[in-house]
């Protein structure tokens, strides 16, 4: 009697999960969260890249592959997963696109390792990280710039567009404005090389007060 009333059925579910199975998957899972983390500090564009999310890229990646093991082991966890996972919305504004692909990536390896594809899941890990290394970086050493002038009068502003074009690889005028001080240009500009020297040049042409370049990704000034 005593032994029914204290029976929980539902207890007896556990024994379908094979525990040696479960730990390979995880630690399989987290290896590879590590190698996507490893990726994304090393392609990240910015002066720091962001702790948080690459402790959450590896969170997803666990948390993915614990989802796939329930769901493929008890069909009444698949339904109630996806009930419960179709009410959760994410109103988080993911501003680099790159972010995307790397929560897209540890998505994508916590699903494969949850159904236990494990060399897939290294293959492609491995093959999606060469070929960020490769890109990501190549397009980090063609960097655009904006340059902000105050000039005093048309004749500084036709000099300094004529030694930004001379020192530059490519220039387009960004903006133009005009007031009683003077005139304000934005030009986006394209190095020859790495020097940014050419800026000195300017502050020495005679109606300029102020020279300032700042790195630009096409979103928003760093």
């Amino acid at each position: 009697m005593w032994d029914q009333l204290f029976h929980f059925s539902f207890l007896d579910k556990a024994t379908v999960f094979s525990l040696p199975d479960m730990v390979v998957a995880l630690f399989v899972s987290f290896a590879l969260g590590l190698f996507i983390f490893y990726v994304y500090q090393k392609t990240y564009k910015g002066v720091m890249h962001s702790s948080s999310f690459g402790v959450s890229l590896i969170a997803m990646n666990l948390i993915t592959t614990l989802i796939i093991l329930a769901v493929s082991s008890n069909m009444i966890a698949s339904l109630g997963m996806v009930g419960a996972l179709s009410i959760v919305r994410f109103r988080t504004v993911v501003k680099e696109p790159l972010d995307l692909v790397y929560l897209f990536w540890a998505i994508t390896i916590g699903i494969i390792v949850g159904v236990g594809l494990v060399p897939l899941a290294v293959v492609g890990s491995l093959v999606i990280g060469v070929i960020l290394f490769v890109f990501v970086n190549r397009q980090a050493g063609d960097t655009p710039y904006v340059v902000v002038i105050s000039c005093a009068g048309d004749e500084a502003e036709a000099q300094a567009i004529q030694l930004i074009g001379g020192q530059t690889r490519k220039h387009v005028v960004k903006a133009k404005t005009v007031s009683q001080e003077g005139v304000e240009l934005t030009v986006e500009v394209r190095l020859r090389e790495s020097s940014t020297q050419f800026i000195n040049g300017l502050l020495a042409i005679e109606g300029i007060t102020n020279a300032t370049l700042v790195s630009y990704n096409g979103d928003y000034y760093m």
